[in-house]
This record gives structure tokens, sequence and C-alpha cells, in this order.
């Protein structure tokens, strides 16, 4: 895997109705392929992926993979507890042309082994083989951690495993992941604040909730601690903070959808069990989008609006 940078784990917009905004998403897809962002990952947890029957799942990757038009590369999230479930999805998405590769969360609820979790992800590599599998760790979701030996013994066991997308929190993952992981491996920070320390331990990049909102700025802080240049990815994380923080003042991606309905950029509705932020939460979201400039970017739309489905 070639890939390096910043990719962003995109929202799915939602219409009034509940449905899929299709002409939202391909907008945001436009402007983030123009803002300059390296890659773009379709149907994560910033996506409500969990919320998307199968069919949507499937339409949402096909209309980023569609709007993307091969500017940049498209990552297809796939991820599921029971691995027979897995592998029948998988075998669904390597059927559309235009994924570039696969990434897939840790088993969630069920709490498996390592052994256990050694064995799922290396069939889903075997199923969608020779796409390649970026394994997602965020044991704060799923109950489970990845231990870097696991994420090793993957390396070696499939050649299709090139990546990992590290949620953890934990620097020291990230240290052993890049002393122990073969030259060519991928490690992707899951966590905008721990961007750089990721990066300044050997990480390839980064994939950010905050470049939905600025995927501008959060690309040049991310090229910029990958091209050395630490005075401007420093500047930038500084600038930037309040939004990484503010994105998960409730659970995501509620934050992330406001901001972007005041930015004008989609709705805000949201698929139940997640609701809008409180009021006094919007309130703060408005302020900090403000200070930022996010909001002189774009007029808000007339029908963005909360709902919840």
């Amino acid at each position: 895997m070639e890939t390096t940078g910043c990719g962003t784990a995109i929202v799915t917009p939602f219409s009034a109705d509940g449905s899929v905004d299709e002409p939202a998403l391909w907008s945001l897809v436009n402007w983030q392929v123009e803002s300059g962002i390296d890659f773009i990952v379709a149907c994560g947890s910033t996506g409500e992926a969990a919320t998307l029957d199968e069919e949507e799942w499937l339409r949402v990757v096909r209309s980023v993979i569609d709007a993307a038009a091969g500017r940049v590369p498209v990552w297809a999230g796939c991820t599921h507890n029971s691995t027979r479930v897995l592998v029948r999805l998988a075998g669904l998405l390597k059927r559309i042309p235009g994924v570039a590769a696969v990434l897939s969360a840790n088993p969630y609820y069920n709490k498996p082994t390592q052994e256990g979790q050694f064995q799922h992800f290396l069939a889903l590599a075997h199923e969608v083989d020779p796409l390649p599998v970026c394994v997602y760790n965020v044991p704060g979701r799923t109950a489970a951690n990845l231990e870097p030996e696991t994420v090793a013994r993957l390396a070696a066991a499939a050649r299709n495993i090139e990546a990992i997308k590290e949620a953890s929190g934990k620097l020291a993952q990230f240290t052993e992941l890049a002393h122990t992981l073969p030259r060519g491996f991928r490690i992707f920070s899951g966590d905008d604040n721990l961007a750089l320390a990721a990066i300044a331990v050997g990480a390839h990049g980064l994939i950010s909730v905050a470049s939905n909102e600025a995927p501008a700025e959060v690309t040049r802080m991310i090229r910029a601690a990958l091209d050395n240049d630490w005075d401007e990815a420093r500047a930038l994380e500084r600038r930037l903070s309040q939004l990484f923080e503010a994105n998960f003042w409730e659970s995501n991606p509620a934050p992330v959808k406001t901001v972007l309905s005041l930015m004008g950029k989609c709705g805000d509705s949201l698929r139940l069990p997640l609701v809008p932020p409180t009021a006094a939460t919007r309130a703060r979201l408005e302020r900090m989008a403000d200070e930022l400039g996010l909001l002189k970017r774009a007029p808000v739309s007339q029908g963005a609006r909360s709902e919840v489905f």
C-alpha cells in the first residue's frame, strides 16, 4: 500500500425523511477532493455504518467512488462481529469497481481473544484478496484491543493486510507497531489529537474526523508532519485542537454533523440510537466554529435542522 497522509472518515448525510442524501454526499466528496484530502473512507463509524442497511451501505460506497471519480483512493468500511457475516459482506464489497482498500474494525461485543481476532481478520483478508485490508483497532468502541504482536502475525500471514488504523489512544502502542511491523506496512492514527505524536514515532498519516469540517487544514497539518516541518504542523495543531476536542463533546458524529450543517454543507440528521447534541452543546459548537472561521465559508443551508430516525 502506497497511501499516506490524511484520509477523511466521511459522514453519511441523511435527508429530512431519514433516507441517504446522495446529492449532499456527492457535494461533500467533491469538496473534500478539491480541498486536497489524500483519500476518503466511506461507511466507517463516523459514517454511521452501523445504522445503514445492506443496500444503503453498498449504495453509499458506490456513490463515494463515483463522486471521487478516481481523483483520490476510496476505502470502504466493512465491519461485523460475526466472521461468517463479515466474509459474506466483504464478498459483495469486492465486486464494486473502484474500492481501493477495505477498513474493518475489531469484532464488537464478543470480546474475542487475540487468536479469535487473528482468525477473524485473516478470513476477511482471504475473502477480499487482492484488495488491501486496513485493520481498525478501536477498543473504546469494541471492548477488544488488537495487540501489536497480533498485527505483526496478520501482516506475515496475509499479504494484503497492509495497514492499521490505530485508535487505542496509547502512544506506546504506536511505537511498538512502528518497531514491529515490516517496512511498507502503513500505520494511521485514528485519533486527530494523537496524529502528530503518532507520526513522530513512525505512523504514516491520519484517518480523521475533523477533516470532515476542515479538510484543507487537517491535510496540511499531516503533510507538514510527514515532511518534518514541525513548526507548521504544531501551529496547525494548536489552531485545530479545540475542533478535535469538540467533535467528541457528544457521541460522534453528532457534533460533526452539527458543524457541517452550520457551514451549509449538509443537514444534521442522525439515526437512532444517536440523537442531536443538546442545545447547550450546539451553542458551544457554533461559537467554536465561528471562532475558527468555519462559518464564513458557506451560507447555512435552508434545510439544515435536527432530525432523528
